[in-house]
């Protein structure tokens, strides 16, 4: 039964043996003609404030000398974002649930900033490990501590958005195949409860992104 459950998030789908189910990874670049080549609508304008509203937010939280940063963690939240969203539609591949794709994205961005870090900060990234007013006594287990909470960054990014993914897409699969053999009221009872979910994972989509992308943002932040 479980593997029957789970088999929804497995690719699949293709032609001559070449998954296709990762290319909807790219169905967020069909929007783009829209908002650049169409005349400009609400739709539009809403993107343009929300992606002028991040860009600001990233570029305080990474300061003036990197806000140029700003653009391409602005670009990471709309992949992710679009990815989320593509993926509540019936029959599309969500990638964001996968670890393939979730540590595709968080390791070699943290890989980036812990080599440019550790070759153009030494100083302060020796002086990061240990949190300042920490006693002597303390400091070799603080090393430690911040060491592994250091290490593990790029995993939690990737299970986070990889599991609340999972976790929406696998109540409505369980919630949606109840709905054989019930009654009408049930049945009408069962498909308001969908739609609250499906809601609610609307909500989980943006907020996962916007998570995602400001966790990053915090850890670039810290190199510099």
């Amino acid at each position: 039964m479980m593997s029957s459950l789970f088999s929804v998030f497995e690719p699949s789908s293709g032609i001559l043996n070449l998954s296709l189910n990762w290319l909807s990874t790219f169905l967020g670049f069909l929007c783009l003609p829209y908002i650049y080549w169409v005349a400009p609508s609400r739709w539009s304008f809403l993107w343009g404030q929300i992606m002028s509203f991040l860009y600001m937010e990233f570029k305080l939280l990474l300061g003036t000398r990197y806000s140029s940063l700003s653009l391409f963690f602005v670009s990471l939240f709309g992949l992710i974002v679009f990815n989320n969203f593509f993926g509540l539609l019936p029959y599309v591949f969500t990638s964001s649930s996968h670890l393939v794709m979730t540590l595709t994205l968080s390791l070699p961005l943290w890989l980036t900033l812990m080599v440019y870090g550790w070759v153009n900060h030494t100083e302060h990234m020796f002086a990061h490990l240990v949190p300042q007013g920490t006693p002597t006594v303390l400091m070799p287990f603080m090393v430690v501590i911040e060491t592994i909470s250091n290490v593990i960054r790029p995993g939690t990014l990737a299970v986070r958005l990889a599991a609340n993914m999972i976790a929406g897409h696998l109540l409505l699969t369980l919630l949606g195949g109840t709905g054989v053999g019930l009654g009408a009221v049930l049945l009408s009872f069962l498909v308001f409860c969908q739609i609250l979910l499906l809601i609610l994972e609307s909500a989980v989509a943006v907020i996962q992104s916007y998570v995602f992308a400001v966790l990053s943002t915090l850890y670039a932040s810290e190199v510099n």
